[in-house]
């Protein structure tokens, strides 16, 4: 049976598991590094492990029955560092920034109703746009096939460092891949990506369409229902 690697003491390391003094009577407590909080035995006071790491707890929809805590406004801690990433990484591009942040609005509105990992969602919709300069400055082009080939290795540095699994990023690294091609991929985080990505691009390139013409498009390109039903919503005056 599959362990979350967080939990799994095959992957832990020697200064995972340590000793904290009880603030109140001064006695030794071992934490490992999962548990967040510990009664201690002498005088029972709560001591709160101070090395807590949250890690997946941020993004995993199962931190409270693994850690036995809820972390609530943390959950946005890491969302908001990949923002911040992503920002660094653009600079005063505030066109990329924009659509970088509007993609991750449409990608949550439709996690929350097709399901999906968020980690996935919420990463892969923050990065998936961030290989546009190296792309410009080896290829002389944005073009989506350059950004798909610049991209990935953008992202996994930048997830590497926030701590994210190996799997995830992986998985986050092969939807940036494959934003504009879709060549061998078709996960239902991928299919939130490339409808969040169409409901931003869709004003732009179909501007000057019919009703007829846009609802024909959101029906061939959109992979998702909640994403074609915002679309039609959105963009469809009739």
């Amino acid at each position: 049976m599959f362990r979350c690697p967080g939990q799994d003491q095959r992957f832990w390391k020697p200064d995972d598991i340590f000793e904290v003094e009880c603030p109140d009577c001064g006695k030794t407590i071992e934490f490992f590094k999962d548990e967040p909080k510990l009664k201690c035995r002498k005088c029972g006071a709560m001591v709160i492990n101070p090395k807590i790491d949250l890690g997946c707890a941020e993004w995993c929809q199962y931190a409270e029955q693994c850690l036995g805590v809820t972390f609530g406004a943390d959950a946005s801690v890491l969302r908001d560092k990949l923002i911040a990433e992503m920002k660094k990484v653009f600079g005063r591009d505030t066109k990329r920034i924009d659509h970088a942040l509007s993609v991750l609005n449409y990608a949550e509105q439709i996690q929350q109703a097709e399901g999906g990992d968020p980690l996935i969602v919420k990463a892969a919709a923050i990065l998936h746009d961030i290989g546009i300069l190296e792309a410009e400055k080896k290829h002389g082009s944005a073009a989506g096939k350059f950004q798909e080939i610049e991209g990935p290795a953008i992202a996994e540095g930048i997830l590497k460092r926030h701590n994210v699994a190996d799997d995830a990023i992986e998985h986050i690294c092969k939807i940036i891949a494959n934003h504009h091609s879709a060549k061998d991929i078709n996960t239902k985080e991928f299919q939130i990506i490339w409808d969040a990505d169409w409901l931003v691009n869709l004003p732009e390139e179909y501007h000057d369409k019919s009703d007829e013409d846009i609802n024909g498009a959101i029906d061939k390109n959109f992979k998702t229902n909640k994403g074609r039903q915002l679309a039609k919503e959105l963009f469809i005056k009739s």
